[in-house]
């Protein structure tokens, strides 16, 4: 009630069932949902605030929401209830600062609508992190994400989130930083928040940073088999060329494309890099082309294709974002769990070889995609029933163990959330995992913020 005599707004606040399921709960996620108490929608700083407050008053757990594209369950619900903050009315870009190519904007804002506004104001830029599509700024923030453009542009915890604006637990409002490019004025509070999924603070503002928007061109070439894939890739990367992105595309996802039937060409079924070239002019795109085929053929490539126009380009790049979809098609009536985990990338045909092993020993249709220039790899694990939902999240756990085996990470993307939290102790050492949960009750001595998320819930030294 106290909620709803906050705001005054029709529709600020909700209790339907149906909104409650909707925030809760997602198909796209393979953890136990639960339910929030109630939804509050605010439009500013100031209602993020007036919640924050009433939260701690009442000692309610409090979550934020936006694009909901998570496939961790950051948003889903605590088994206590709480309040479900949905930032979706925060959409608004505030100012564009073309000559500082950098943008600020609230939370809500999508990626992708930032681009389609700069291209078609006619300004040449574009802001280059490219999760899922649906993803919101405040919520590519918040996990940390990054996407095919990562080789190029690395990820959100590189320096294209300038400052935020933050609500923190106590119901206090800070600023990061300043909006200037480089800043040496004591710890970088903007980076505390990246990747910290909500449970230090709820953020309301960001400046990001924007990139040139230069010519790209797109290209496909097959290969032997993932080692020479990924030799070739990291040999062209070493090369200093023009690439944006590079993704490697597996045999059985190559079959999954011809076998959607939304693509223009019939593909070979090989294992396969796909390429998107970046420069400022048209020869130094056909440049890069060349170097990248004579690098390929000397690992063994064969049917390196370029595409011919812009049109052209983008469907075959469409190829490359259909893979989810295409990879469904395989079994029809199937769902899938993707995994996201990353390596240093000379161990990433070992891990995708010993993964294919394994998939394959427990009968598990499973195409696999990567962003083989930083060591990144999807495994998308089809499943039918209760028997293969099993073995593959069985099979996820080996997948994130191997991955820390090899150096690197259970997460590259995806963010940790509930369903990778029982790795952080293993993949981080338990004296990081206690500084990272020192810092969350500092901030959050309440616990409330978006509880049960990314802190494992005991470590050996708690025990």
């Amino acid at each position: 009630m106290e909620l709803k005599d906050a705001f005054s707004r029709v529709n600020a606040v909700s209790t339907d069932p149906d909104d409650l399921h909707t925030h809760g709960f997602s198909s796209n996620i393979y953890h136990p949902g639960a339910l929030h108490s109630v939804i509050v929608y605010p439009e500013s700083t100031e209602d993020v605030v007036k919640v924050v407050k009433i939260a701690t008053k009442y000692r309610m757990p409090v979550v934020p929401y936006s694009g909901a594209t998570s496939l961790e369950g950051h948003f889903r619900g605590h088994e206590v209830g709480g309040i479900c903050v949905d930032l979706n009315r925060m959409d608004k870009i505030i100012q564009i600062n073309e000559k500082d190519s950098d943008m600020v904007c609230q939370p809500a804002v999508r990626w992708m609508d930032i681009n389609e506004l700069l291209r078609d104001k006619g300004i040449p830029l574009f802001f280059p992190i490219d999760p899922g599509p649906g993803a919101t700024i405040g919520g590519m923030l918040s996990t940390g994400c990054s996407g095919t453009n990562a080789v190029r542009y690395g990820t959100a915890k590189g320096e294209w989130f300038l400052n935020a604006t933050v609500v923190l637990p106590s119901g206090e409002v800070i600023k990061t930083r300043r909006r200037s490019r480089k800043s040496a004025a004591g710890f970088d509070l903007t980076k505390l928040f990246i990747g910290a999924e909500g449970t230090l603070g709820i953020v309301t503002e960001v400046t990001i940073r924007l990139a040139p928007l230069l010519p790209t061109n797109v290209a496909v070439v097959h290969f032997l088999d993932v080692r020479a894939a990924t030799e070739a890739s990291i040999e062209i990367i070493n090369q200093g060329a023009g690439i944006q992105c590079v993704e490697l595309i597996d045999a059985l996802s190559m079959k999954a494309t011809n076998n959607y039937g939304k693509s223009k060409r019939k593909w070979q079924e090989k294992d396969s890099l796909f390429f998107k070239f970046q420069g400022p002019t048209d020869a130094s795109l056909k440049e890069t082309a060349q170097m990248v085929k004579k690098i390929s053929e000397k690992h063994g490539s064969t049917g390196f294709a370029l595409a011919k126009n812009q049109k052209e380009a983008e469907e075959i790049w469409t190829d490359r974002k259909n893979l989810y979809y295409s990879g469904l098609s395989l079994i029809p009536g199937s769902k899938g769990i993707t995994t996201d985990v990353c390596v240093p990338i000379s161990k990433l045909p070992d891990l995708i070889h010993e993964t294919r092993k394994d998939l394959d020993s427990v009968g598990l249709v499973s195409p696999i995609i990567g962003h083989v220039g930083d060591g990144n790899f999807h495994a998308l694990l089809l499943f039918k029933n209760d028997e293969e939902f099993k073995l593959a999240k069985e099979a996820v756990g080996r997948i994130s163990r191997r991955a820390i085996e090899l150096e690197g990470t259970c997460t590259g993307e995806h963010g940790v959330g509930i369903g990778k939290k029982e790795y952080l102790v293993e993949e981080l050492g338990e004296g990081t995992v206690e500084l990272m949960k020192t810092i969350k009750k500092a901030v959050d001595p309440l616990g409330l913020f978006n509880p049960g998320k990314l802190y494992p819930d005991r470590t050996r030294q708690e025990k």
